[in-house]
């Protein structure tokens, strides 16, 4: 039975929401005429909206509201703090800093980040959006709010009823056997999230989400960072090369720039705070 609730979170420190929904770490959430964004969070749809320095959530669904914005907008961690230490690492990524100071990283569902991040493969943000948003319709459950109509993420064994040919329907493009054969190791337990969840060495992570068709590096650098809190991960696009190359690299053609070369750099200057820097880099050279 889906509950109706409210949370206010008093004057948060290092929380914007543009700077948290715009930063290419999710596809669910979508800007209102009046400035507040509306997401679905597992079983949830949730309205949140800046009213003078609080942030106010309104959500329908199953979920504790109050323990929901906790663990998926990772409240407990002291991202000032976080931001004081890449600050003093140097001037351009301090810059970085100020330009996306409010980014949170979101504890986002394995199961949903996986094939999504697999949709994401050579595309961009709202064609993204509009797949997943036509998957979750096909296949989601429904819930009704405020006279409007939203999905919820299909499970494994919802979305395993569809057909190749009714992914590619869903405008998938080549990524429909991708997703299909993802859905099929996942359901036939090949993979098991629930054990991957457990599991802490980055390498073993890595290594078992290589296993699924449609993840190579950087997309499972972005599922370790986006659902499995593995922070020390660098995921490296298009932007993130040019903004690492134009930085520090300064090599002539940044399209040939090795991309382990950039992760090394990146673990040797970030740490185990990498994954976090990335995301305020790539922020900054997308928008700015």
């Amino acid at each position: 039975m889906y509950k109706q609730q409210q949370y206010t979170l008093k004057n948060p420190d290092s929380f914007q929401l543009v700077h948290t929904f715009e930063c290419g770490q999710c596809f669910r959430w979508n800007k209102m005429d009046d400035e507040s964004y509306i997401g679905v969070v597992r079983n949830n749809v949730i309205k949140v909206k800046k009213i003078n320095k609080d942030l106010l959530f309104i959500s329908i669904g199953e979920d504790n509201l109050e323990e929901l914005c906790n663990d998926y907008f990772d409240l407990n961690r002291d991202y000032k703090q976080i931001k004081k230490n890449l600050s003093e690492i140097d001037t351009h990524m301090k810059t970085s800093i100020e330009y996306g100071e409010g980014i949170r990283i979101l504890n986002q569902d394995l199961w949903e980040t996986l094939i999504s991040f697999i949709i994401s493969a050579n595309n961009n943000i709202p064609r993204i959006k509009g797949i997943i948003e036509r998957i979750s319709k096909s296949y989601g459950n429904k819930i009704e709010w405020e006279g409007k109509e939203y999905y919820t993420f299909p499970t494994p064994e919802s979305l395993g009823k569809a057909k190749v040919c009714d992914l590619r329907s869903l405008g998938l493009g080549f990524r429909d056997k991708r997703v299909y054969e993802t859905t099929r190791m996942v359901i036939e337990k090949q993979v098991d999230l629930d054990k991957l969840k457990k599991e802490t060495d980055k390498n073993i992570i890595k290594e078992i989400l290589l296993k699924f068709p449609g993840v190579g590096e950087k997309v499972a650098d972005c599922i370790m960072l986006f659902s499995l809190r593995q922070f020390s991960v660098f995921p490296v696009d298009v932007w993130v090369r040019r903004v690492m190359n134009e930085l520090y690299l300064n090599e002539e053609d940044e399209t040939k720039v090795n991309k382990d070369k950039i992760r090394d750099l990146a673990s040797k200057k970030y740490g185990n705070l990498a994954g976090i820097a990335q995301q305020y880099l790539f922020y900054w050279k997308r928008e700015a």
